[in-house]
């Protein structure tokens, strides 16, 4: 796979750009995208997505092969830099910020883009200073992992949502 998908990228396009209602292409884009294995996510994603009870939960349901796995070794090799990484990082967060991290999907989204080689899809932003919470592209960047938001990977990949002539 070549880009992995944080789970705000999902929900911000079932809430606002891309409404399962309003442009389903998207949707099927998706699946059409993973079965060429240019996109995924990862089952910690799956899992958050599912606790919503609403039609991106269902699609999540129904698309089970979107979301790979994180139980392999190298995964969790990663994972566990990752984590160290964080907790080292800790008395310059607040207070509670590395068990909200690593209680999430975000560490083994990471993990997995540094197993598998991926970019990780994410609407985070990167912030250096930041301090209130751990971003994705922080610690992407520590690893050298690359990341952008759905709009630069849709133009990468060169999406296209047209309506028959």
């Amino acid at each position: 796979m070549k880009y992995l998908f944080d789970s705000n990228t999902l929900i911000e396009a079932k809430n606002r750009y891309y409404s399962m209602t309003v442009c389903p292409a998207y949707w099927l884009w998706l699946i059409q995208k993973n079965q060429s294995h240019d996109v995924a996510s990862i089952t910690p994603v799956s899992i958050e997505l599912r606790e919503g009870k609403d039609e991106l939960s269902e699609w999540v349901a129904a698309n089970p092969d979107i979301f790979v796995d994180v139980d392999d070794e190298e995964t969790q090799t990663n994972f566990w830099g990752v984590a160290n990484l964080v907790i080292g990082q800790a008395p310059k967060m607040k207070a509670g910020a590395v068990e909200e991290f690593l209680s999430g999907a975000d560490p083994w989204l990471i993990a997995k883009a540094m197993t598998s080689g991926a970019t990780v899809v994410t609407h985070e932003a990167y912030h250096p200073d930041a301090k209130r919470k751990f971003l994705i592209p922080n610690i992407c960047k520590h690893f050298g992992i690359n990341w952008i938001n759905t709009f630069e990977m849709l133009d990468t990949l060169e999406a296209r949502f047209v309506l028959p002539a």
